[in-house]
């Protein structure tokens, strides 16, 4: 369970952030317009969307053994269905993420469970009067489940709305709000744990080495459920300046997986990952 001091806190923040009155403290934007439509045009139609990762750890609130220690995987690419603007300038694209949990220090190397979550996806970038980048916005009907049926189905769907922005020197910032329709017959009480929003934010500690990442969700109730989740992100090649690292992740909540979203986890795992470039458009020229 979440501290109950944290817990409010984290409550509080989390709601001021989603409804938008925690305030942009600087703009670390320079990209204008035109040299945002030209990247656009340029982007390959193929490409990744989320991280991509295969980490592997143990959990911090249990005994560690063959049954507990586990690994988890992800494959996230998007599509580009137009390069080139629609109405009023948005872009279309889909997006597939497959999560899987692999329990790999078991005899017969079972999986525990893949979530499969489809999206289709507007884009809209937006800019100051300056006509320099200030976010960008985003509109996707999603589906989110586990393949599987009978007592073991879960599934969900939701339309997201996402902001994208720079919230400080180096630090970017993920806002998004969902809202769930078609969940209730296999997990009625899903909200409870997965809320109705969540917050990323990455911070830059070392250009193109060291990154910092925090997730926050909170679940509809009035206690501790809900996610933080922390990653660091570090690049261990000299003169590699591509987007693949070595990540150490701790999540400490519920819902990682849908099988399982009422089982509380604390879990620490270290493993290699090809970062997704998605807070690239905010961040400084140096």
């Amino acid at each position: 369970m979440i501290p109950f001091k944290f817990k409010n806190a984290f409550c509080i923040f989390f709601t001021l952030a989603l409804y938008g009155l925690i305030p942009t403290i600087g703009n670390a934007q320079s990209i204008t317009k035109e040299a945002f439509n030209d990247s656009i045009r340029k982007l390959p139609y193929f490409s990744i969307h989320d991280d991509n990762f295969f980490i592997t750890g143990v959990p911090t609130n249990k005994h560690i053994d063959h049954n507990t220690a586990n690994a988890k995987y992800q494959i996230s690419f998007k599509q580009m269905i137009t390069r080139d603007a629609l109405p009023w300038d948005t872009y279309l694209f889909i997006t597939y993420t497959q999560k899987a949990f692999w329990d790999i220090y078991k005899e017969s190397l079972p999986f525990r469970d893949i979530n499969f979550n489809p999206t289709v996806s507007l884009g809209k970038a937006v800019f100051n009067k300056e006509n320099k980048l200030k976010g960008i916005l985003g509109l996707s009907l999603e589906h989110e489940s586990n393949g599987r049926d009978s007592i073991s189905s879960r599934s969900w769907n939701r339309i997201s709305f996402n902001y994208m922005t720079s919230v400080h020197k180096n630090t970017t910032a993920n806002f998004k709000i969902w809202l769930p329709f078609m969940y209730k017959e296999s997990n009625a009480d899903l909200l409870e744990y997965v809320g109705l929003g969540e917050i990323n934010i990455s911070h830059e500690i070392k250009r193109n080495k060291l990154y910092a990442e925090l997730l926050l969700r909170k679940g509809l109730n009035l206690d501790g459920k809900g996610v933080v989740r922390s990653r660091i992100y570090y690049n261990p090649f000299n003169r590699n300046l591509s987007n693949q690292y070595i990540m150490l992740e701790w999540y400490l909540g519920q819902a990682e997986s849908l099988l399982d979203y009422q089982n509380s986890k604390s879990m620490i795992r270290l493993g290699y990952v090809i970062k997704s470039n998605a807070f690239n458009w905010f961040k400084q020229k140096r």
